[in-house]
């Protein structure tokens, strides 16, 4: 998020930065996931880490495949995402510095549980704003 102010705040956004800035946070998210699964081995924390993951993989197809059909204002990012986004973060954060049952790994579960079920949510909104143009004969 910081990155991306800087760059429109000091007028240094670049198509190609455009381009790369999801693509890194998705690339970064899944990597950090996976670190945290490896870590804890744990499924409670394996399942919405994997249901997070997913979702990232099935959205982007869906941008793109929108985007392909100038469609992608469909599926733009919204608040919903922003705070997917920001419980998300603050769960992996908390759960890389957390120790198995200490106070950082219960906030980081329950952060992450509700970065999971928004994940779900948020995946549902971006499905139904494009369901017409998947089964139709646009799409």
């Amino acid at each position: 998020m910081l990155d991306g102010y800087l760059a429109r705040k000091l007028n240094q956004s670049t198509p190609f930065g455009a381009f790369l800035d999801p693509v890194a946070d998705k690339l970064m998210v899944a990597i950090a996931l996976t670190v945290v699964i490896e870590h804890y081995q744990n499924v409670w924390v394996t399942v919405p880490s994997m249901i997070i993951i997913g979702r990232e993989i099935v959205v982007s197809a869906l941008r793109e495949w929108m985007a392909v059909r100038g469609k992608r204002d469909n599926v733009s990012v919204g608040n919903m995402g922003k705070l997917k986004t920001a419980c998300q973060m603050w769960s992996i954060l908390l759960l890389l510095l957390g120790v198995h049952g200490g106070e950082y790994f219960v906030i980081g579960m329950i952060l992450i549980y509700i970065a999971s079920a928004l994940t779900i949510w948020s995946m549902y909104l971006y499905l139904t704003a494009s369901w017409g143009y998947l089964f139709s004969e646009e799409g």
